[in-house]
């Protein structure tokens, strides 16, 4: 086996992209007979975005935590790929809906909500630890879901249900992404030893 078919298999990649892919087919179902044609609301769009980044945080770390850390491995490479081929593959499955009746979008939506909550997970997964790195970013968002927010402020805060043209959404967003990428790129998840 190749290192790169050893780490796809002990980050559980091929058992995440089956339930990422599971979990697209049974939102876009539900949305399909409760809210019929068209593009979906925000509040839903930010919930689904929400669903398969927290089923893409199991594969943010290994089973073994020291192996995370040896030089052995082009660590800070291989989590910048991992993190981009997360956000592409959560991209994929939503943007596949566009070809459909029900539709999960619009795409700068897609997009912004996608990158800023991996960023926000991976900036958990660094600090916190990767079992609990995905307990913000559903807060928040079921937060902003509840929620929605008016004015400057209130669009910072509930960025993930704010239309695509909403600046502050967009440089939370892009500030999230930028801290988490760096954050998990330099750093690595936190080790289970430092979570006790």
């Amino acid at each position: 086996m190749t290192g790169l078919t050893l780490y796809v298999r002990s980050r559980q990649v091929p058992t995440t992209l089956g339930a990422a892919g599971a979990a697209t087919a049974i939102a876009w179902l539900l949305a399909t007979a409760f809210s019929g044609e068209g593009e979906v609301s925000s509040t839903v769009l930010a919930l689904t975005v929400m669903l398969l980044v927290a089923v893409a945080t199991i594969t943010l770390a290994g089973p073994d935590d020291t192996l995370d850390r040896t030089a052995a491995r082009p660590w800070g490479w291989l989590r910048m790929s991992h993190l981009a081929a997360a956000l592409g593959c959560v991209l994929t499955l939503l943007l596949a809906t566009l070809l459909t009746g029900t539709r999960f979008g619009p795409f700068g939506c897609v997009v912004r909500d996608a990158a800023g909550l991996l960023g926000l997970t991976a900036l958990g997964s660094a600090t916190v630890g990767t079992a609990r790195s995905w307990f913000l970013p559903l807060g928040w968002t079921l937060g902003a879901a509840a929620f929605p927010g008016m004015g400057t402020a209130g669009e910072a805060l509930t960025w993930q249900t704010q239309a695509s043209g909403s600046r502050p959404a967009a440089v939370v967003a892009a500030v999230l992404t930028v801290a988490g990428t760096a954050a998990y790129v330099c750093r690595g998840p936190r080790t289970t030893a430092g979570d006790l």
